[in-house]
């Protein structure tokens, strides 16, 4: 297969942990090029996501690096070959290589979590309620960049509703509940749609409400993304402009699993937090 010059996070994601399991087994990329018969720049290609390579070959190179967490393996083979042509590449040139890359992420992914405080989670929200946050960008972005944005993230929310969605999980606090964003019609149809989301039964939305005496965060909206194995979980720091960084570092995604448990332990049931937007709504 030909070396790519862009690599999705999908490829460079099967790179790095490439790269991770040979340098647990104490091997250099010259070393490990000996062991695989390959030479040194082939390594370094398939380590930095440039080329493509296959199932077997990534079961050859793991078992050389002495790696015996079959799971990890067959998940590692599971994301070789060619780049899946979703319809996330049709905006690879109209929005942020990140929300691209973010698209692709949440198809693959096994589960989806959102952690936030000031809005709705990008999943559950409503078009015009999508608008307004896009319109209050600073600096402003133009008519024709919000309307791609727009059009991407509603396609996003597909991946809530294909054949066999994957479950997700929104922790939300009272105060995005309470923003406004769009003027009261547009808030009150956005609390609408939250409740008829949160009935979905692979849907769980939870939220934390005012007056609550600890409130754990990071203080930055993020989603966490489950990987078929924990090894390949991924968080994803949110920013409203459309742009978002990608956390894989295994200390780093331990972080954020201790934020969503805590976050989780502050909130209200799932029935308790639909009656909380239902007073909301109510009050608008």
């Amino acid at each position: 297969m030909p070396p790519t010059s862009n690599p999705t996070l999908r490829q460079r994601r099967l790179g790095i942990e490439l790269r991770k399991l040979r340098e647990r087994s104490g091997l250099t990329a010259t070393a490990a090029a000996v062991l695989l018969g390959v030479n040194q720049a082939r390594v370094s290609m398939i380590e930095t996501g440039r080329t493509p390579v296959s199932a077997d070959r990534v079961r050859s190179m793991a078992h050389a690096y002495d790696c015996t967490d079959e799971s990890l393996i067959e998940a590692l083979a599971a994301m070789t070959g060619r780049r899946v042509r979703g319809w996330w590449e049709e905006y690879r040139e109209h929005v942020p290589a990140a929300l691209v890359e973010l698209a692709e992420l949440e198809h693959h992914a096994v589960a989806l979590h959102a952690a936030l405080v000031i809005h709705i989670p990008a999943l559950l929200q409503t078009t015009d309620y999508a608008r307004s946050l896009f319109q209050a960008v600073v600096p402003p972005m133009r008519q024709y960049e919000i309307e791609y944005r727009l059009t991407h993230r509603i396609k996003r929310q597909g991946a809530l509703h294909r054949e066999d969605p994957p479950p997700y999980t929104a922790i939300i606090h009272e105060a995005a509940l309470r923003m406004g964003f769009g003027g009261p019609a547009v808030s009150r149809s956005q609390l609408k749609h939250l409740i008829d989301m949160s009935e979905l039964p692979h849907v769980t939305v939870q939220v934390v409400p005012f007056g609550t005496s600890s409130f754990p965060t990071t203080g930055q909206s993020f989603d966490y993304v489950e990987g078929p194995v924990a090894q390949l979980d991924t968080v994803q720091l949110d920013l409203q402009h459309g742009a978002c960084d990608f956390l894989d570092a295994e200390i780093q995604l331990s972080k954020y699993r201790a934020v969503l448990e805590r976050m989780g332990s502050c909130a209200l049931s799932s029935t308790k937090s639909r009656d909380l937007i239902h007073r909301c709504f109510k009050e608008l």
